[in-house]
C-alpha cells in the first residue's frame, strides 16, 4: 500500500491525498509482475503457451529461465507458480538478476542480487551475473525451452562489458548520462553497443531453438529493442548513433577508450550468429496499463477522469510546472461547476542535475516544480501526486511526492523556500519535513511513472 511518511488529521485536503494515493496504488497493482505473467504464460493439460506458440513440457528436457529486472523476483515466482511442483522439480533451472531489495525464496529458479538497492547502476556482481546467464543459455540443447524475465532495470542489472570496455566505463558513462538529462532511450543505446548481452547478446548466445521473452515495458513507446536495452531482439541502433549520442556531453567527462571502441565498432562486420529460431517476444504489461487501472479506481471512487497518457516527457521541473498550471486552469474553469476531477498521466521525465545536486528523483522534482508554480496560490483544490511505480525515485527511500494546500501551509510556517530546494535539485529535503514523500518500498514492477492529481 501507497504510504506517506507520516499520518495527517483526516481533513478535506488529507483525504483528497487520501485518494491519490489510492488511485496510483490501483495503478501500481494492475501491473504486479505476478500477475502479468499468469496471465501472459497460460499452463493445461501440459500444453504451456505464450502469445500464438504453445509447447508439450512433457516432449522438452528442460525449461532454462533467465533475465534481469525489478520485477524479475515475482515474474520468476509465478513462472514456478504455473508450472506446478512436478515439472519445477524435474525440468526447471534458471538465473535472474534483480536488486539486493528484491529477493524472494525460490525454488529452482536462483536470484542474484545484482545491485543495492536505490543504485540503478552496473556493479561487478551484475556482471558475474550476467556472464553466468550467457553460460547457461549457451549450453542448451536445440529441443530445450529458454525463457526470457525481463522487466525495468534490466539495463544496469545486466551489465556484460565487451572488452576493452571495463565496469569503471560503463560506471563513467551511466553517470554521465544519467546526470545530464539523457533520455532512456539515448542511456540504453550507448549501453547496448558496450555489451555483449543486450542488443540481442542473450538470444545470440542462445543454443535451443525455442526462447520466449517476457518483458515487462518501462519505455515510452513499448520499443523491445530498448527497454532493457534489447536482450532477445537486434537493435535498430548503430554504433555511429551511440557516438553521436557521446558527443553531445562534455568532452572531458566521456571516457576516451569507450569514444575509440564504439568508432571501431561502427567500422566492423558484425559476428554472425544466429537468433533461435522460434523466437518470441511479447509486451506484458506497460504504462498504459497501469493507467487505465488508476482511471478506473477513481471512477469507482467518484471522479470525473481525465487521462493524459502514458508518452509524457520532457525535464521534470518543466513538465511538473506545466502540469501545475494545466490543473490551476482547470481549477478556475470549473470553479462554478463544482466539480470533482482527477487527472492521470504516465511517462518518464529526465533531470538534468548538473555538476552538483542535492537529494531527491525525477518524481519528486516534478511535484517539487508544480509547488513552486503554485505557491503563492496556496494550491487550494489541487492535489498532486507523481511517483515511480517501482518505488524507487533516483538514489532515495522514496517513491515520489505528493502535495497539497496543507503541505504548502506547513512550508510557510516552516519558512521552506520551494524556489531555492529546485535549483538545488534538493527536493527530498523540502518534502521529507513536511510529510510530503511517498514510500513504498520496492513493488516488484516497474512500467516507469504514473501521476495523479485532483482538482476541486
Amino acid at each position: 500500500m501507497a504510504l506517506l511518511k507520516k499520518g495527517r488529521p483526516l481533513n478535506h485536503t488529507a483525504i483528497e491525498t487520501s485518494h491519490a494515493t489510492q488511485i496510483w496504488q490501483a495503478g501500481v497493482d494492475a501491473v504486479r509482475a505476478d500477475r502479468l505473467v499468469r496471465s501472459a504464460l497460460p499452463f493445461e493439460n501440459h500444453q504451456l503457451s505464450f502469445d500464438r506458440a504453445a509447447i508439450d513440457v512433457k516432449r522438452i528436457k528442460q525449461i532454462v529461465v533467465v533475465g534481469g529486472g525489478k520485477g524479475g523476483a515475482e515474474m520468476a515466482l509465478a513462472v514456478e507458480a504455473i508450472l506446478g511442483p512436478e515439472i519445477v522439480e524435474e525440468k526447471l533451472s534458471g538465473w535472474v538478476n534483480v536488486p539486493d531489495d528484491c529477493m524472494r525464496s525460490t525454488k529452482k529458479i536462483h536470484l542474484h542480487p545484482a545491485r543495492p538497492a536505490g543504485v540503478n547502476e552496473p556493479t561487478a556482481a551484475g556482471i558475474a551475473g550476467s556472464d553466468e546467464i550467457l553460460r547457461r543459455v549457451s549450453q542448451l540443447q536445440a529441443d530445450d525451452l529458454c525463457i526470457v524475465l525481463l522487466s525495468g532495470g534490466g539495463s544496469a542489472l545486466l551489465p556484460a562489458p565487451q572488452p576493452p570496455i571495463t565496469l569503471d566505463h560503463l560506471l563513467q558513462v551511466t553517470r554521465l548520462l544519467m546526470h545530464r538529462g539523457a533520455t532512456i532511450h539515448e542511456l540504453n543505446t550507448v549501453r547496448t553497443w558496450l555489451s555483449r548481452i543486450k542488443g540481442g547478446g542473450l538470444a545470440r548466445h542462445c543454443s535451443a531453438d525455442t526462447l520466449w521473452g517476457l518483458i515487462v515495458s518501462d519505455v515510452v513507446g513499448d520499443p523491445i529493442s530498448i527497454i532493457a536495452s534489447g536482450p532477445t531482439v537486434e537493435t535498430e541502433s548503430t554504433a555511429l548513433e551511440a557516438v553521436e549520442i557521446l558527443k553531445r556531453m562534455p568532452a572531458e567527462e566521456v571516457p576516451e577508450q569507450v569514444i575509440d571502441f564504439l568508432q571501431q565498432q561502427a567500422t566492423k562486420t558484425p559476428p554472425q550468429r544466429s537468433l533461435p529460431t522460434q523466437l518470441t517476444n511479447r509486451i506484458i504489461g506497460n504504462n498504459a496499463v497501469a493507467v487505465s487501472a488508476a482511471a478506473d479506481k477513481a471512477t469507482q471512487l467518484g471522479y470525473e477522469v481525465l487521462c493524459w497518457g502514458s508518452d509524457n516527457q520532457g525535464e521534470a521541473s518543466e513538465e511538473g510546472q506545466r502540469f501545475a498550471l494545466r490543473c490551476q486552469q482547470l481549477r478556475d474553469a470549473d470553479e462554478e461547476r463544482n466539480k470533482r476531477l482527477c487527472i492521470i498521466s504516465g511517462g518518464e521525465p529526465v533531470v538534468d542535475l548538473g555538476p552538483q545536486a542535492g537529494k531527491g528523483g525525477r518524481n519528486q522534482q516534478f511535484v517539487l516544480a508544480a509547488v513552486t508554480e503554485l505557491f503563492s496560490s496556496g494550491m487550494t483544490g489541487i492535489t498532486i501526486l507523481s511517483g515511480g511505480t517501482d518505488g524507487e525515485d533516483g538514489p532515495t527511500d522514496a517513491a515520489g511526492a505528493v502535495a497539497d494546500a496543507s503541505l504548502i501551509q506547513r512550508a510557510q510556517a516552516q519558512q521552506l523556500d520551494p524556489h531555492h530546494f529546485l535549483s538545488e535539485h534538493d527536493a527530498y529535503h523540502f518534502f521529507d519535513p513536511l510529510d510530503g514523500l511517498l514510500q513504498t518500498g520496492p513493488t516488484q514492477t516497474n512500467v516507469m511513472d504514473l501521476r495523479v492529481a485532483i482538482v476541486e
